[in-house]
């Protein structure tokens, strides 16, 4: 790695240390560090993370020395903290909210009805849209918004996501050489068949 991308790489992570880290895509990005990339190499406005708000903004304008901006509503607001209530009466287990929760804040199993971690959740309402039967709320946690706070969550937050999206790559993986191990089965089984065939086309000859 050259100065030039140790350097870029050292300001990325700089800028991804004040993201509050919900993961919540509202920036247009997949998750936070995307985003702390785009900042970093100057293609992407500081004011895109309405979880963060004015607060990270005016944190970001300091660290890179840029004009404090008012943030871009067209990623939403900077709203009160929210946390995803599940009607567990109404849930069919279907595990979809499990894999969109950003942070493994839902705990659950397959056919059985699924609750939110409170204190893990971060209010970014990827797992509403998922929902088939719509059992998922979001309802304002009753504490106000938090810098400070939220601030100290966010690197435990960064590992959850990192842990998250290791899970589901080793299962789809695991799906993958699932499949890949059928089909060569299914060869294997083609191959056999034909050669029983032809073996008995050869004996039939003889007789």
């Amino acid at each position: 790695m050259n100065a030039d991308n140790a350097g870029w790489r050292q300001l990325a992570d700089a800028v991804d240390g004040l993201l509050p880290q919900t993961q919540c895509g509202q920036c247009g990005f997949d998750s936070c560090r995307p985003y702390a990339e785009a900042i970093a190499e100057g293609s992407a406005a500081i004011n895109q993370c309405p979880p963060g708000g004015d607060e990270t903004i005016a944190e970001l304008a300091i660290l890179l020395g840029r004009p404090a901006l008012p943030l871009n509503t067209a990623h939403g607001t900077a709203t009160a903290p929210a946390v995803a209530r599940i009607d567990e009466s109404a849930c069919i287990g279907c595990t979809l909210c499990i894999d969109a929760c950003p942070v493994d804040a839902i705990v659950g199993a397959r056919r059985l009805m699924h609750t939110v971690i409170s204190v893990e959740c971060t209010g970014c309402a990827l797992c509403l849209p998922p929902c088939p039967v719509d059992c998922i709320v979001l309802k304002p946690s009753g504490e106000p918004r938090d810098r400070d706070a939220q601030r100290l969550a966010a690197p435990r937050l960064r590992e959850r996501y990192r842990a998250h999206r290791q899970r589901l790559h080793a299962r789809e993986l695991q799906a993958r050489n699932k499949a890949a191990l059928a089909a060569a089965e299914r060869k294997k089984a083609v191959i056999a068949k034909a050669l029983a065939r032809a073996q008995q086309r050869l004996a039939d000859r003889k007789s």
